[in-house]
């Protein structure tokens, strides 16, 4: 995929997939060029892949890609590869070729089990849209046909984990129990927002909180150096100051939230193509409008303060902050996705302050 040619044509694939589907935006095509170039994302440096395109009758019909991750641990002595990008026609012949090269491209490099969709990792877009297909997807967010999972349950796929993602309208009013909380750890609690002038040492603040914060979760991969400050470079191009809120307690670095306007929303009617005219749309729609509607793509916690009552206050403490951010520039509503189905700590918070699931996301598993 290392030909510009060929990562425009498995692309492309999308619009055709999706045109008749109006609450579907495309992605922005220089944006998943460079995701899918190995020269230019860092993901590559301990990522095994390789992709295909399904043809039929001279047509472009599907495409899929098949990943190992040299970071992601074994599973129960099983070496764990992956599926993603996968986009089909609704023909269950599509399918069935699609996930079998990939699944013997995968086999043959001694992998037990697979799982999936990744595009291409964990910390990119992953799951499959199980429900919600009526809304537009959020930036940085798959979406997916609504025959898609019953394409690959025919293929022996079962459900490993589900994720999903909750509305929340802005602004919300404060509950007691986070009232009650922040005033009890005031003293001890300060939120701030990322520093500009120290921007890489925040960086470097905010990945090790996440690392820390998600390693137990499902399907755990470390971002790396490298990783997040690509991602890092990204965010100081989108964001303000405001909309990255770090918590320490007692002058540690505890807790963080990013917030990012959404992307999708200023780029409905661009068709994925950055035109000159289409650029300047854009950066008047992000920088001086601003969208109405922002997703929270990265929250974390230190896994010594989850489970209590000061991992609560620190949790409300930065969502508060960036919701007095967002309110200023006129958001009113926020994506925070995804959330495992059996995180009901942070489940719970989200409800406590008015959020409510819309969409499902789900991850797929087959013993190869």
């Amino acid at each position: 995929m290392n030909s510009r040619a060929r990562r425009a044509r498995f692309i492309a694939l999308t619009h055709d997939l999706y045109a008749d589907r109006p609450e579907w935006v495309a992605p922005i095509r220089l944006e998943r060029s460079l995701h899918l170039s190995e020269k230019h994302n860092p993901v590559f440096t301990h990522l095994t892949w390789q992709a295909w395109i399904a043809v039929q009758d001279g047509r472009d019909v599907g495409r899929i890609t098949a990943q190992i991750d040299a970071l992601r641990p074994p599973e129960n002595n099983q070496r764990i590869g992956f599926f993603g990008m996968f986009e089909t026609i609704d023909d269950p012949r599509a399918s069935a070729a699609l996930i079998a090269t990939a699944q013997a491209w995968l086999d043959e490099r001694d992998i037990d089990r697979v799982q999936g969709p990744f595009n291409l990792t964990i910390n990119d877009e992953c799951g499959l849209l199980i429900d919600g297909f009526d809304t537009p997807p959020m930036m940085m967010m798959p979406h997916g046909r609504d025959y898609y999972l019953a394409h690959l349950e025919a293929q022996g796929y079962t459900k490993a984990v589900d994720m999903l993602a909750y509305w929340l309208p802005l602004p919300f009013e404060r509950p007691r129990v986070m009232q009650r909380l922040l005033a009890r750890y005031a003293k001890r609690i300060h939120i701030r927002p990322i520093d500009r002038k120290h921007y890489a040492d925040d960086l470097v603040v905010l990945r090790d909180i996440f690392n820390d914060a998600w390693a137990n979760n499902w399907g755990f991969v470390p971002f790396t150096e490298a990783e997040f400050d690509d991602l890092g470079s990204t965010l100081k191009l989108l964001i303000d100051d405001e909309l990255v809120q770090i918590a320490e307690v007692d002058g540690e670095p505890a807790a963080f939230i990013v917030a990012l306007p959404n992307l999708n929303e200023a780029a409905r009617d661009i068709n994925g193509r950055l035109s000159p005219l289409a650029i300047a749309k854009l950066l008047w729609r992000l920088k001086v409008r601003f969208p109405k509607s922002i997703r929270v793509p990265l929250m974390g916690v230190r896994q010594r303060y989850q489970n209590s009552p000061m991992g609560a206050a620190l949790a409300y403490g930065v969502i508060g902050a960036v919701e007095q951010a967002l309110v200023a520039r006129g958001v009113n509503a926020s994506e925070l996705s995804w959330i495992l189905d059996d995180n009901q700590g942070m489940r719970d918070i989200i409800e406590s302050i008015g959020g409510h699931v819309y969409k499902t996301y789900r991850m797929l598993e087959k013993r190869l």
